[in-house]
């Protein structure tokens, strides 16, 4: 019995953190990464959307929010203040056995996250990080982009509150 219980304690503190989430920082200020993520609301997906025109293959993209932002999202249309949404980012694979056709995730490339941190941005409110690292897989921490690099656009095209609701059928419907 205590073999089975230790592992449910530690599984159940684990997606208790998950859901409470709020942005960690280091000393230096960049963001940590958000651990637990994938048990967060998944709000949508897509491949191959960009900013690139050049970049010829498309990747896949999974996009989560905190169950407690999502929640309140659905009730105001407000995204509070700590909310993060995680996109997670994959290669496309191609013509694995059995399949004949398609494309598939392949291989993990990171994730990228958008913050809404008031207290850190009072003017813009939201910044966008990537912890992809140019070798692969994630970093450990990021600062945040430059505010041209990514506030701009969101704040001039996103359908709701600096986010592209309109491509994630979880906060458009």
């Amino acid at each position: 019995m205590r073999r089975l219980l230790v592992p449910f304690l530690f599984g159940c503190a684990a997606l208790i953190a998950a859901m409470n989430f709020e942005p960690r920082y280091e000393a230096s200020g960049q963001m940590l990464i958000p651990d637990g993520y994938r048990q967060w609301q998944f709000v949508g997906s897509n491949m191959g959307i960009g900013y690139d025109a050049s970049i010829k293959k498309g990747t896949f993209k999974n996009i989560y929010i905190q169950p407690e932002a999502y929640r309140t999202f659905k009730a105001t249309g407000k995204f509070p203040d700590k909310t993060v949404l995680v996109m997670e980012v994959f290669s496309a694979g191609e013509k694995a056995a059995p399949a004949k056709t398609g494309h598939f995730e392949e291989k993990f490339l990171g994730i990228e996250a958008a913050v809404k941190d008031e207290g850190k941005f009072p003017t813009e409110k939201w910044a966008y990080y990537n912890f992809i690292a140019q070798s692969g897989g994630a970093l450990k921490s990021a600062k945040a982009f430059p505010k041209e690099a990514c506030w701009n656009c969101h704040n001039e095209h996103a359908k709701v509150d600096n986010v592209f609701v309109q491509f994630y059928p979880a906060l458009r419907d």
